[in-house]
């Protein structure tokens, strides 16, 4: 049994299962039409985008939106709006709430954040997708030199739908010895569309990648995904290089839609490919 207290945070949503030429059709529209466009008209689409969720009236589609995504009325109890503020004044006061209290798990390793595992596989030579005609191997995700990650290490991918919470938290309790952006894209997130590369958009997109090296000295690589509409993706106040981070410790947050990878000394024990995660559960 994993040592968890969850918090009802309902992670679930419905996984589509598409047509291949659907998919394809997506698959086009994502990565060959709107991610060819310049880097700047998809940022400036994204911004005017996110702006409209930032509106006073926009706050009027919160419960709505509850009623239709989650299973009990009373979701909203186990969060906080964010910044101090005693209320929501927007849909993206929602959309960046946060925990009343942080999960409590006595497990050495969680899960950073929540909602889909759309991929799970080795780091080894051998793990490569197809984008723009070329090949890019798992490590170009977190921007390394290929061996810097061992072969044993495991690749995960999660989709956060913008029903999930979208705050990031440290895995494990370590330092952090690296933080890295790398712009890119914005192209559309969602698994279902790139059946036979669900990462794909990882490859391409602006991200941040950032080391955590844990008390036995292994480290853990995230990349922290952005993708359409994503106003930004901002660091938490004292995420920094060499700072000393606790487990469960507030690294990111997103503006508006985004994916978690990770790259991961052991594969996860409890959760496999096309299931759910939470925030705090065992890794």
């Amino acid at each position: 049994m994993q040592p968890v207290a969850y918090h009802k945070t309902d992670p679930f949503f419905t996984v589509y299962r598409i047509p291949k030429w659907r998919s394809d059709l997506y698959q086009f529209m994502s990565a060959g039409v709107w991610g060819y466009l310049p880097g700047n008209w998809q940022r400036g689409f994204s911004a005017f985008y996110a702006r409209i969720y930032e509106l006073p009236i926009s706050r009027k589609l919160i419960k709505p939106y509850i009623r239709y995504y989650y299973r009990s009325p009373d979701y909203l109890d186990n969060f906080l709006p964010p910044k101090g503020k005693t209320s929501y004044s927007s849909f993206q006061d929602f959309f960046v709430r946060r925990f009343k209290s942080l999960p409590e798990n006595s497990s050495e390793w969680v899960w950073p954040c929540e909602g889909l595992l759309c991929d799970s596989r080795p780091m080894g030579p051998l793990q490569k997708s197809k984008v723009k005609q070329d090949r890019r191997y798992l490590h170009t995700i977190f921007g390394v030199k290929a061996g810097v990650i061992p072969r044993e290490y495991r690749f995960t991918n999660v989709f956060l739908h913008n029903k999930n919470y979208h705050r990031i938290h440290s895995p494990i309790e370590g330092t952090i010895t690296r933080i890295q952006h790398i712009p890119g894209d914005l192209v559309v997130l969602r698994p279902w569309i790139y059946r036979e590369n669900p990462s794909l958009p990882a490859f391409r997109n602006e991200r941040y990648n950032i080391d955590i090296t844990d008390r036995n000295g292994d480290i853990w690589y995230l990349s922290i995904v952005g993708g359409p509409a994503v106003g930004n993706i901002r660091l938490a106040k004292n995420i920094r290089l060499g700072y000393d981070v606790d487990k469960l410790e507030e690294i990111s947050l997103f503006y508006l839609g985004s994916t978690c990878c990770m790259a991961a000394p052991r594969p996860p024990r409890y959760h496999s490919y096309n299931t759910f995660v939470q925030v705090g559960a065992s890794y």
